[in-house]
Order: C-alpha cells, then structure tokens, then sequence
C-alpha cells in the first residue's frame, strides 16, 4: 500500500505541472477510496464491477505515465511494465504466498534404520519404537512416513527389539488359536422314582 500512497503521491507532484486529466482519475482512485477498499481492504479480496476495473486501467496508467515521464522505457518494455503495475494494483491487501521451507531430515533416511534402534528424521533421537514419539509431535506414523516420502513399509520399530517382543509373546502363548477344551459327554439323568 506504501508504493500506492508513494506513486500517487508522484503522479499529484507532476499533475500539479499541469496535467489536469490525471488529477480527476487520481481523486476517483486514491487511496482508502471504494476501489481499492474492494480490492484489498481487510474482508479480503470481492470481485471487482466494471466502474472498479475501469478505475483500476486509470490508476495504472497514472502510476505508468508518471514513471514513465521520469524514467527511461524501452517501447518494448511497456506491455510489461503495465502488467506488472496492473497485477500489483489488483494483488494490493492480498496476503503474499511464502513458499514453505525445504525438508531436510536430521539424518539420511536411508540411514535411518539400525538393528537396535531408529533415528528420527525430525530431530535425529534414537528410538526403539517411534509411534510415541510421534505422538508428541502430533503425528501418526502414516503422516510420517508421507511427509518424508517414505515407503509404506517403513518400520516404526527397531528390528532387534521387534523380534524380542515377538519372541516374548509366542513365549506365553499369544498368538496361537487355544486348543479345544474337551467336552464332557452328556450324563443321562436318572428318572425320578
């Protein structure tokens, strides 16, 4: 909005030279009027009528005159320079997009895996089991495994301490279907007497 205010500003010093015409779009324009209020007030961007767009090709060919008039411009060079003063105009008040930052894990995935334990991708902590660690990061596995591109496969327990547990609950038995418990056959009843 600064730029706005700054070549509206400009464009008020060269039309007080006597450039009348730009005068009367630079009222109907100016900053804080409707125009710009729809475009990029703080409800956030409507779509714009013909009266807005009309005010909106004014504005721009204000800004570019007046730039115009005090820098040189290759010919060429102005298709361009229009659009970037119109797309600017019409972008005022609209939140930038900020690309998101590159993830870069702790340690190389494929070197994340070790018999004994796993590293994290996120902090480099070793762990036999990841899925409360997870958790306090607000993450499911499955979440994990996609934000660092990881196979489905992927383990989330260390393979040693996989086969210890496994062991261990075969060894009591969990695991096996229960062997059938005998019937009795039935007893026939004596006949009351």
């Amino acid at each position: 909005m600064k730029r706005i205010n700054d070549a509206s500003r400009e464009i008020h010093s060269t039309s007080a030279a006597g450039e009348t015409s730009n005068q009367g779009s630079l009222r109907r324009c100016a900053p804080g009027s409707s125009a710009l209020n729809r475009i990029g007030g703080d409800t956030g961007v409507e779509k714009l009528s013909d009266t807005d767009t009309a005010d909106l090709i004014g504005l721009t060919a204000d800004i570019v005159a007046a730039y115009v008039q005090n820098n040189p411009v290759p010919v060429a060079g102005l298709p361009d320079l229009i659009a970037s003063v119109n797309s600017a105009l019409v972008n005022v008040g609209q939140p930038k997009a900020v690309p998101l930052p590159e993830l870069v894990p702790a340690v190389n995935p494929k070197k994340s895996v070790f018999p004994d334990y796993i590293v994290s991708l996120e902090d480099g902590r070793k762990f036999k089991s990841m899925k409360r660690h997870l958790g306090l990061l607000g993450m499911t596995p499955g979440e994990y495994r996609a934000k660092w591109g990881l196979a489905k496969d992927y383990p989330m327990v260390a393979p040693n301490y996989a086969a210890q547990r496994s062991a261990l609950a075969k060894s009591i038995g969990l695991g096996r279907k229960a062997a059938p418990v005998p019937q009795k056959a039935p007893t026939k009843r004596k006949a009351k007497a």
